[in-house]
């Protein structure tokens, strides 16, 4: 926002020399106008901080629809088990982004790998970043280990939850966060210096950085310690091993779909700024189209996914449907700030035809992810970053990211190639990089006897053998209270 300015030796002039003490008028009158110009800033700070805060809760939510999602999609004698992982998720997160994760991402000046300052929130806030800021990007980092404990569900120590929870969100996630989204990220659109391919990658809530990063390491974890007990028999065939409620798989879901809005919308960390000033277009509107394109894909994506499964399997699958939606939000979650609505709808469709291909593909090589969330947010968060760079529009681009005008976009657009080549190397170094760090966490664990649990625990169930009980309890208060119910016997019928 500009500032108003003022010039008391200007003012005095204006004001003629027949006005007593011309001088001490104009400081008078200029004073009044800082004080009004402080105003105006603090207030778009204000405003910027509480979005920003609001957009974090939004966020958060998301943990009660990833525990929900995760706990229906379970047999019920786990359903202990996953939500306290789902706890924990949030709990260490954020103590070891507070350490150190935080300062891994954003913590600059520093070099175009890894951040360097900031650890413990010191020397926050700053003229960069706020309180506000750390509690946004710990709601996204736990997100991407949410993702990670729905693909190894069932059959993980408990050990090895803390384990790899605190790797991925204070050192894994950090790392890759600040190449795409760092000031000082090699391969950043924020990049002040020299853009990768002239653009840097526009991934602008994380379809990479988040869902692929969280897909791509449940998909290490879910290998390295194998599929459930049953879940293939002896002749190879994929037997169904479903969850024991669809109304918690679906509450978490819309759950997840409401705290998207925070997720996708909320990644511009601020509202009050003008594209053209006193104009009724501006970043609010950019916020508004942002919440639609993300709305249109995953709507699609559901309705794709619907026909499609029906036309596949014989049957109208709630619990696919949800996951079908949302693999349509993990896609659009690239590209949702610079693409029109009608691209969104594309975006959504083929999500749903990459995860039904993934779910295909898995059950061929015999890989086992009770809730899909390698495929959902691997496979479809790697065709949003696709989708980015193909459908992105110059008029966007530029708006989103202002700094340097002209920049490439998306090649169907007209923009060029360019940013496909940088999109296709964010794809490849965020493989290589959870490869390198996740697969040989997961492999060491492994090795070490604390990833998965015995047969005997599994099959019993980990709530009753892990959590002192099951989640539900069942009692039957009929001999309780000495009821019982008398026998009917059939009675002869009289004839007419």
């Amino acid at each position: 926002m500009a500032s108003l300015s003022c010039s008391a030796g200007q003012l005095a002039s204006l004001l003629g020399p027949n006005t007593t003490n011309a001088a001490a008028a104009a400081e008078y009158i200029c004073g009044q106008f800082s004080v009004v110009s402080d105003k105006f800033t603090d207030t778009a700070y204000a405003v910027d901080s509480t979005y920003l805060l609001f957009s974090a809760y939004l966020v958060f939510s998301m943990q009660l629809g990833f525990a929900m999602l995760c706990a229906g999609s379970v047999r019920a004698k786990n359903t202990m088990n996953i939500m306290l992982t789902n706890v924990l998720d949030a709990a260490a997160g954020g103590i070891f982004y507070y350490l150190f994760g935080f300062a891994f991402a954003f913590g600059g000046p520093s070099n175009g790998f890894i951040g360097k300052h900031f650890f413990g929130l010191k020397e926050i806030p700053s003229s960069s970043y706020d309180y506000s800021s750390f509690l946004y990007q710990w709601a996204f980092a736990i997100a991407a280990a949410g993702i990670t404990s729905g693909s190894i569900a069932e059959r993980t120590q408990f050990v090895a939850y803390l384990i790899y929870s605190s790797f991925l969100t204070g050192f894994v996630y950090p790392v890759v966060s600040h190449w795409f989204w760092s000031p000082d990220g090699w391969a950043s659109a924020f990049n002040t210096g020299d853009l990768l391919f002239g653009s840097g990658v526009i991934d602008f809530a994380g379809s990479g950085v988040v869902h692929m990063v969280g897909g791509f390491a449940g998909l290490y974890g879910a290998l390295i310690e194998g599929p459930r007990i049953g879940r293939f028999d002896h002749s190879g065939r994929a037997v169904t091993l479903r969850g024991h409620s669809a109304s918690l798989v679906v509450l978490g879901t819309f759950l997840l779909w409401f705290g998207w809005y925070g997720f996708n919308p909320g990644s511009f960390n601020k509202i009050l700024f003008p594209y053209t000033r006193g104009s009724y277009y501006g970043q609010w509107s950019a916020v508004g189209r942002t919440a639609v394109t993300t709305t249109l894909a995953g709507c699609t994506a559901a309705l794709t996914t619907l026909f499609g499964k029906r036309f596949l399997s014989g049957h109208w699958n709630v619990t696919d449907v949800c996951n079908g939606l949302l693999g349509g939000f993990a896609a659009i979650t690239a590209g949702c700030s610079v693409v029109e609505p009608w691209a969104a709808i594309i975006c959504g469709f083929v999500a749903a035809l990459v995860l039904i291909g993934c779910n295909k593909l898995a059950e061929k090589v015999k890989f086992d992810d009770p809730l899909e969330a390698a495929q959902l947010h691997g496979g479809c968060g790697a065709w949003g970053v696709i989708f980015t760079a193909l459908f992105a529009t110059e008029k966007y681009v530029n708006e989103v990211y202002p700094d340097k005008p002209g920049r490439p976009y998306g090649l169907f657009m007209g923009g060029g190639g360019k940013l496909l080549a940088a999109h296709i190397i964010q794809i490849l170094v965020i493989i290589g990089w959870v490869s390198a760090t996740m697969g040989p966490l997961f492999f060491i664990l492994h090795k070490l006897k604390l990833l998965r649990i015995s047969e005997e625990d599994e099959l019993a169930g980990m709530d009753m053998t892990r959590h002192g009980g099951f989640a539900y309890v069942y009692e039957d208060d009929t001999h309780k209270h000495g009821i019982q119910m008398r026998r009917i016997e059939p009675s002869p019928t009289t004839p007419n």
